[in-house]
Order: C-alpha cells, then structure tokens, then sequence
C-alpha cells in the first residue's frame, strides 16, 4: 500500500491559533480535524476542512477526551457508553463539515489521552469500532495493540501508524506528551527510515520494539513540525519506492 503522511489539525479555539495547519497542508496527504472536545470550534473545523478538501487533501476526524484544559492529553475514567458517545458526537461534528463541500469522512483517528487508552483496552476500542461502523471508515493507530486487534474483529479496515515525534515504551504504546517539542531532523530521518527498512524502533529503554508504518503522523504542534514533514515526506520517497 501507499505510505501516507497525516497531521491532527483545526485545534484552534476562538480566536487562539494553534499548530501549523496551512504550511503542514502541502506535505500530508489527509488530516485529523479535532471535533471541539480537546480543541477545535465550528468555525475551526469549518476553516480547515475546507482548505484541506480544496488542497486534494482527505479529511478524518480526531476525536478526544472532553478537556480543553489539558488538550485531551490527560487520562480520565469513562465508561464504554460514553467512549462510543464521545467519538459519535465528534465524529458527526466532522463528518457534516465534510459533506458540505460535497465529500466523506475518510477515517478515524483518536486523540492524545483517548488514543493511549484505546489502544490499551479492547473494551473501549469496541466502542470506537461502532462508530467506524456506522461511517464505513477505517481508524488508524497502532499496530499489535487493541486498536488492530478489535478493528480486526469487527472487520473495521485499519491503517497502522508510526510516530517520529513521539517516544515508545517497551510494549509498542507511545507516551502522550503534554506539549510538543522541535525534534532534531537526523533523528527524525533516522526513526522514519528504521520504521519503514527494519519495522522497528526504540523504545525510552533502547529496547527494539516491531512497529507498522502505513502512516506516518506529524503533529502540528511541534515548533518545526512542516520541516519534520517535509523531511519524512522525503525519507519515505527514497525508502518506499
């Protein structure tokens, strides 16, 4: 399959901008809009739905925990009802935005703390796996945890993703940091090209950890997150052709 490049986007609030949404455009092929639980507005996710569809760019939603707070990077105790309620609401949020300018919602992609826990609990997967469902869209995270283990028993189609700008823990999950940080471009050719050449990375311990990049995820947080793209764009035209 093609190897993509994806970037979580219309995380502004208000009048209070955030990321690098316009400059990341020209080096993902499909975004994650949040759907104002984490981040986000009508008119946010209005704004950059539109850029994005006029730009050949896919559009899915990225729904996260109710905590603008803590940009949804904060774990919290919910239930499986309320999971699936969280990502139906957000989802359809998106989703209505994206048709209309006459297109559909392409995947989901859960966000920060919501994403760790999903991949973590199959019981909550489940729920994400209900609204997949009912949207006829594949959900991306992380390969060999209980995202891809319960996307594989629904039969909800799944694209595992790999993270330069994210640290690994022994088990495959990777640690949610609060704030973003600028990530050293050697490393981030390094990380991407391992990821793609050997299907592995390291760990916070250096431990070899198998991981699956189908896509490859840049947040728009990070202070250089478009040279990060632009430099995995790169890896990934030397490396998967």
């Amino acid at each position: 399959m093609d190897i993509t490049v994806n970037a979580d986007m219309g995380e502004s609030v208000g009048i209070h901008r955030f990321g690098n949404d316009e400059s990341l455009l020209e080096f993902v092929d499909t975004i994650n809009v949040a759907g104002g639980f984490h981040a986000g507005d009508p008119t946010a996710i209005a704004r950059i739905v539109a850029l994005a569809l006029s730009q050949g760019v896919t559009v899915g939603a990225h729904p996260g925990l109710p905590d603008i707070t803590g940009f949804g990077r904060r774990e919290m105790s919910i239930t499986r009802d309320e999971a699936r309620d969280l990502i139906r609401y957000q989802t359809g949020a998106v989703a209505a935005f994206v048709q209309s300018e006459g297109h559909e919602l392409h995947h989901i992609k859960p966000h920060g703390a919501l994403f760790g826990m999903l991949a973590r609990d199959e019981e909550l997967m489940d729920a994400a796996c209900d609204v997949a469902v009912q949207y006829g869209v594949p959900i991306y995270g992380l390969a060999a945890t209980a995202h891809e283990r319960v996307a594989a028993r629904r039969g909800v189609p799944f694209v595992a993703e790999y993270y330069v700008d994210l640290d690994y823990t022994d088990d495959g999950l990777v640690v949610v940091n609060r704030t973003g940080r600028v990530r050293d471009l050697e490393e981030v050719t390094a990380r991407a090209s391992r990821a793609l050449t050997e299907g592995t990375t390291a760990s916070i311990t250096g431990t070899s950890v198998p991981v699956r990049a189908e896509s490859f995820c840049v947040h728009s947080d990070l202070p250089n997150a478009v040279a990060v793209a632009r430099t995995v764009r790169d890896v990934i035209v030397k490396v998967a052709v």
